[in-house]
């Protein structure tokens, strides 16, 4: 699986990295990131922090196909 934020759509909610803080960050504008290193998406609340995205920019890139919560 890996992760990423599409930096077009996000509106720094910062609900990912209130969620999952070891795989999403904001940087120093106040938008979400991903941790350099963590963009495998793995840790117990990354599915969470992309259904808590409250504008669906967080996307899950698996074998299975992608989810956009």
């Amino acid at each position: 699986m890996r992760v990423s934020i599409d930096s077009d759509v996000c509106i720094g909610a910062g609900q990912c990295a209130l969620t999952s803080p070891d795989v999403f960050t904001q940087d120093d504008d106040g938008f979400g990131t991903v941790v350099p290193g963590r963009e495998d998406g793995t840790g117990p609340l990354v599915r969470e922090a992309v259904r808590a995205c409250p504008v669906q920019a967080i996307t899950l890139h698996g074998a299975t196909g992608e989810s956009r919560a």
